[in-house]
């Protein structure tokens, strides 16, 4: 790698001022207008962020009215985050061409009206393809509008400002999704969950057909449709076989290695296919660009953190410390304000102490709060917990250095080809963070349950079913009035949960540490590098 940055290839350099195909820049555009833009792309990306996170809140009414099989349940969860990575590199690329407005515009439509569908869903199967087709919008949305902000903001300076705003609004979305659920399911019925997208993204397509400018890349070069397929089926097979792995919490599933080796084979062979074209469909040499490097590792360290901490801290607050939904979403609140606080806060961090310490620095913070967890002494309380959630939110101020890294070290036309690499990132770093931690923790709640008396004294089928999980430990229990064994699940998931905080938090100080020794001394992401 060098710390140069990419060089484009032939064919993709750009055209001169004149050309009407020219990407929009924001020179072109006044400031004003510019912030509108920033505005309408950050409303677009906290309604998607809220909208997996109120899936969360949803489902328990969901699956008592429609009565979803076990896997018919892991669907809907799951096929969302299938799509979503198998079309964001293609629909990036679509964007380059077609145009990346329209593409945002098409993808809010598809949002909508799979949300409307919904009124219709009466059953799992229909819900199931409705978030598939969520799933289809979401990946048009998520990495245009990472690459209309490096087209509307040339300034690196306010583009590192700006990337910071939308860095703190995905992580208000994530925060805020659990009370919004709340809200709506104590008023509504679930079908308000995916109803209430339809009015945000009418507006959403209202404000951007008359803010938002047009940007496209001249003379991208042919279509590769192999590549496209090679992409949608790799990325596919590979975050099914982490899930896999991760549901399990074993490596011993053939499926998901069968997959694992598939998904290998395929990107590997998208790989060569996209270094060896003149026009590839995705861009990997500017992996070339250290400080891009450094800021999709970045970008995938905080993401786990982040998304694995929530998951299992929503599940103690609510089982174990006997949180409504509504009052975990409140006290996952932290979460939001220290994020929002330190991502806007990083750039200014970062002209002080360097964009290099202040990247990885955000990383090893977040591998505090998750070492609080387990190395607090004494009984694992909510004030520890809130403390420690505080800390790995604030850790992820790391993602608005990171996406501006990022975009730095990606030349103008390729912008949609790293906003796909960064959304990718974000998602490859969600998977494995649940299936990782998630793995970890239920491999030592299994392991301490069965040391329990509570869980040897317990009927055979009971026992089988509370040793799954911690949430159908505590429904077992209060079915056949064993307190005794809820308790017992309580305090091995807490056990887990604290053994889990520290292999996360030894695996993001190593994340940490490769961060900093791969950006390069002197990275300046208001535009130099030295």
């Amino acid at each position: 790698m060098t710390d140069t940055t990419h060089t484009p290839r032939t064919g993709s350099t750009p055209a001169a001022a004149g050309d009407p195909a020219r990407v929009a820049p924001g020179s072109r555009i006044s400031p004003a207008r510019a912030w509108a833009a920033m505005a309408v792309l950050s409303a677009s990306l906290l309604v998607l962020m809220m909208d997996m996170t109120i899936l969360n809140i949803a489902l328990p009414e969901m699956a008592a009215e429609l009565h979803p099989t076990s896997d018919q349940q892991l669907w809907i969860i799951d096929v969302y985050s299938l799509v979503l990575a198998g079309l964001l590199v293609s629909w990036a690329a679509i964007g380059d061409r077609w145009g990346r407005k329209r593409m945002l515009m098409l993808g809010y439509t598809i949002f909508a009206v799979s949300s409307i569908l919904v009124l219709w869903a009466d059953s799992a199967e229909m819900v199931i393809a409705i978030r598939a087709f969520l799933g289809v919008g979401g990946a048009m949305i998520m990495p245009t509008t990472l690459s209309l902000i490096r087209v509307v903001f040339t300034d690196a300076k306010k583009r590192a400002l700006a990337l910071s705003i939308w860095a703190a609004v995905s992580g208000i979305g994530t925060a805020i999704g659990p009370l919004v659920g709340g809200f709506l399911l104590e008023h509504f019925s679930w079908h308000a969950a995916f109803l209430i997208n339809v009015p945000l993204m009418v507006i959403a397509v209202v404000a951007g057909i008359i803010i938002l400018p047009e940007s496209r890349v001249p003379n991208p070069g042919r279509w590769d449709a192999l590549s496209a397929v090679l992409s949608l089926v790799g990325m596919t097979l590979l975050v099914w076989s982490i899930k896999q792995f991760g549901k399990q919490a074993s490596f011993a599933s053939l499926e998901g290695w069968i997959a694992l080796a598939a998904a290998i084979a395929v990107l590997s062979w998208f790989a060569v296919r996209c270094v060896r074209s003149d026009h590839p469909l995705l861009e990997l040499r500017l992996f070339r660009n250290r400080p891009f490097s450094a800021g999709i590792l970045a970008a995938l360290g905080s993401t786990f953190s982040m998304v694995a901490a929530m998951l299992l801290f929503a599940q103690w607050l609510q089982l174990v410390n006997g949180a409504t939904p509504m009052e975990a979403g409140i006290q996952l609140i932290p979460v939001a304000i220290a994020g929002s606080i330190c991502s806007l806060a990083a750039p200014s961090l970062a002209r002080f102490f360097g964009a290099r310490s202040v990247i990885a620095g955000g990383l090893v913070v977040s591998a505090v709060g998750m070492f609080m967890i387990g190395l607090v002494p004494g009984e694992l309380t909510l004030t520890t917990v809130l403390i420690a959630l505080a800390f790995v939110g604030a850790g992820t101020g790391s993602l608005a250095i990171g996406s501006a890294m990022i975009m730095l070290g990606s030349p103008e036309e390729k912008a949609g080809n790293a906003g796909a690499l960064e959304e990718t990132s974000y998602e490859l770093g969600a998977v494995l963070g649940v299936a990782i931690l998630g793995s970890i923790s239920a491999l030592m709640y299994r392991a301490e349950l069965a040391g329990a008396a509570a869980f040897r004294d317990a009927d055979a089928g009971v026992a089988e079913q509370a040793r799954e999980s911690l949430g159908a430990a505590v429904s077992v229990a209060q079915e056949h009035e064993l307190p005794q064994l809820a308790h017992a699940a309580g305090e091995a998931f807490t056990h887990s949960l604290q053994a889990t905080g520290l292999a996360g938090g030894v695996l993001l100080v190593a994340v940490g540490a490769l961060v900093f020794l791969i950006t390069p001394k002197g990275t300046d992401i208001a535009g130099a590098s030295h």
